[in-house]
């Protein structure tokens, strides 16, 4: 018997389902994840929503009627809306953002629709025996048209007219004698149209790529929502036992989904998944034209795609048969959404898995300290990949104190002689070079010379940053943007200093010392451009470009052959920040830019520019020792009076006002919550370091208990 109530959440900020009535003409079409059309509100608006669940019954009588549904299938899998009833559970957010969250904005608003062409094909019964001798003595060009046509069984008229030299009048004479038929045709705008990518083979596994492997396959075969951390050091194949697990995943008769932390490496990733697997492979991330996101999100519910290649929203691809999914570089903070819902993408590919009973491989040469936590005790499966294949080795890493290098030469330096006489030596061999500096911008502070004068976002509580090539000054917190001052705004002297830097000073540093080398520099300033990921990495190559400098976006996932040195600026950029994990970022960030060196034939050599040498993350990285980086933090964390992630889970709760409680002293606790765990501490609220209005203020208050069993 069909059911008679459906739940609707509906496009509205509200926390809560709402009952209506399927009326007999809708019975069987109202499905889990559809999406409808519902009277709303005293006004009776219609508005749309999306059906979370079916019943036969209603606590609440004189139910409105679902006034329609949209398209023939649902838009949301049934396995979708639970894990969206998961995260509104979990990461606190409203069941409306929770179902928002699964459907790509262009799908969601439906304001663009599918791309139709006209195609030109052979009409039935047409006699072409007779057509041809006429036509190629009356009509050359109608002949050329047919000839096409005959060859190509099908092809759009933009193509016909195009090659074959004929108008489309001379193709409309052709429908008029009943040779060909035209028709209109949807089509998908493909976003690798203009790419050549040539088919690739398996490769050969080394011993520990096989056993990863298997390990991969038995958990596809079982069933049994395994998750494995695939711990490689860079370099040592992680991707090819990816595509070969795909391959086994294909197989089973199932789909796949690959997440990659960064837009930049998606070119790169889907170009070797494409050479592998063809046309089965959709790409998902936020730098496609809405027409593009349309049509791949489309493919894959239709079935037409069985992999799903993206960045964090890629997880919500609307497989009905997953099997596996692929965390890359599993540890990037870039997984986690800063806006609601607030979900972390590698954790809720872990909790998909467990509800589709797919494998998740969470692969990584610096995993997460929760994930390396969860191995040892035993909630997650630990494979691992110890060396480079082809018995490449480690890049040598050198340290140079930054300390020392300011005494001898008078002052700080951005590079040390020892850097800047390696990448001359990388310029004379012809191989390449990275340098990596994890900031943007020219300098981080504008102050005045007389008067201390210090340029400060008036959102918030967060030095300017100055963008010299476009002469503004852009608060990176916030957006906020203006206009860089010839003068003190305070006292109106010129003597204005522009301190510290950021990847436009080091880029012009380069080309000042290197005159003669192609130089290119990848963060969000400069790759605004459509393409422009794509063109930069080709350039790089190929050879045209010697020295890349960039941000994060270059320090993971990238395989350039020829890259022999990596200069890694300033490598205590991110110690000092108020952050219990910043020795963990630290160490990850060095050794994944430092694993961009020596991926080739050459050996590599990674410098590290450092004004703490002494630092254990630093230290650690330059041995490549992850084991003993992560043994040594977690117990740091276990003896920590916090006893922070991993040890205990900890929540971090803002607001922008000063509620009443707020106002207590320092030193009383804020009054208990119901919803804590019973073994649960929290701090008491303390104003938050930044807010995001100069005209109001913020507290901040967490809370922390054992990590769950989940």
């Amino acid at each position: 018997m069909a059911s008679s109530v459906a739940r609707v959440v509906v496009n509205l900020s509200l926390d809560r389902a709402f009952d209506y009535r399927i009326p007999e003409s809708l019975a069987g079409r109202v499905r889990v994840g559809a999406r409808v059309r519902i009277p709303f509100g005293k006004a009776g608006g219609v508005r749309v929503g999306y059906v979370v669940g079916l019943s036969d019954h209603s606590a609440f009588p004189d139910l409105k009627e679902i006034v329609g549904v949209e398209g023939e299938r649902e838009q949301i899998t049934p396995s979708l809306v639970r894990l969206a009833e998961w995260i509104a559970q979990y990461y606190c957010c409203s069941k409306e953002q929770a179902v928002r969250a699964m459907l790509p904005a262009v799908v969601r608003q439906g304001k663009i629709g599918r791309k139709k062409q006209q195609t030109v094909r052979l009409a039935e019964g047409g006699n072409l025996a007779e057509a041809f001798p006429r036509l190629e003595k009356r009509a050359p060009k109608q002949a050329a048209a047919l000839r096409l046509i005959v060859r190509e069984h099908q092809v759009s008229l933009a193509r016909l007219t195009r090659e074959s030299g004929a108008g489309p009048d001379a193709v409309r004479r052709l429908v008029a004698q009943g040779l060909v038929e035209i028709e209109g045709q949807v089509v998908d705008r493909d976003p690798f149209a203009d790419e050549e990518i040539l088919p690739s083979q398996a490769l050969a596994l080394t011993p520990d790529q096989a056993a990863a492997l298997s390990q991969i396959g038995d958990s596809m075969d079982r069933r049994d929502a395994g998750v494995i951390l695939l711990h490689g050091v860079t370099g040592s194949g992680k991707t090819e036992v990816y595509l070969q697990a795909i391959a086994r995943c294909l197989e089973l008769g199932r789909e796949a989904i690959v997440l990659v932390p960064e837009i930049a490496l998606t070119p790169q990733t889907t170009e070797r998944f494409r050479a592998r697997f063809g046309n089965t492979v959709s790409v998902m991330h936020s730098a496609l034209s809405d027409g593009e996101r349309l049509d791949e999100w489309t493919r894959v519910r239709e079935g037409r795609s069985r992999i799903a290649v993206g960045a964090r929203s890629a997880l919500f691809a609307p497989f009905t048969n997953l099997g596996l999914i692929v965390v890359d570089e599993e540890h990037e903070t870039t997984y986690k959404q800063s806006e609601s819902p607030r979900y972390n993408a590698r954790d809720v590919a872990v909790v998909r898995g467990k509800f589709e009973r797919a494998t998740v491989v969470l692969g990584s040469a610096t995993p997460a300290l929760e994930s390396y936590h969860n191995c040892q005790t035993g909630k997650y499966l630990l494979a691992e990949l110890p060396t480079r294949i082809d018995g490449r080795l480690m890049p040598v890493m050198e340290v140079v104190d930054m300390r020392a290098e300011a005494a001898l030469r008078g002052g700080a330096q951005i590079f040390s002689r020892r850097l800047e006489s390696l990448i001359r030596d990388r310029l004379d061999h012809g191989s390449q070079t990275i340098l990596f500096l994890n900031r943007r911008g020219y300098a981080t502070q504008m102050i005045c010379q007389k008067c201390g004068y210090v340029a400060t976002c008036g959102q918030c509580s967060v030095t300017y940053t100055y963008h010299r090539h476009d002469g503004r000054l852009l608060c990176h917190l916030c957006g906020e943007v203006r206009p860089a001052p010839t003068a003190c705004p305070q006292c109106g002297d010129a003597d204005i200093r522009f301190s510290g830097l950021g990847t436009e000073k080091v880029e012009a540093i380069t080309r000042r010392l290197f005159p003669h080398a192609a130089i290119a520099r990848m963060d969000s300033d400069t790759m605004t451009a459509r393409h422009a990921y794509r063109k930069t990495l080709n350039a790089f190559r190929t050879g045209r470009v010697h020295i890349l400098i960039g941000t994060q976006m270059i320090a993971k996932g990238l395989d350039f052959p020829n890259v022999t040195l990596v200069g890694i600026i300033y490598a205590d950029q991110a110690l000092h920040i108020n952050d219990f994990r910043a020795g963990e970022r630290t160490f990850q960030l060095l050794t994944q830019v430092s694993g961009r060196a020596g991926r080739g034939d050459l050996p590599g050599h990674v410098v590290v520019q450092s004004y703490t040498p002494f630092h254990s993350a630093l230290q650690h990285a330059v041995e490549h020792d992850y084991r003993s980086f992560a043994e040594e933090e977690l117990e740091a964390r276990r003896r920590s009076s916090s006893r922070r992630s991993p040890i205990c889970a900890w929540c971090s709760s803002a607001a922008r006002t000063w509620p009443p409680w707020t106002r207590r002293p320092s030193s009383s606790p804020p009054p208990s919550n119901p919803s804590f765990r019973p073994a649960a501490r929290s701090s008491a609220p303390c104003p938050r370091p930044c807010t995001v209005s100069a005209a109001s203020s913020g507290t901040r208050c967490c809370c922390a208990a054992a990590t769950s069993s989940t």
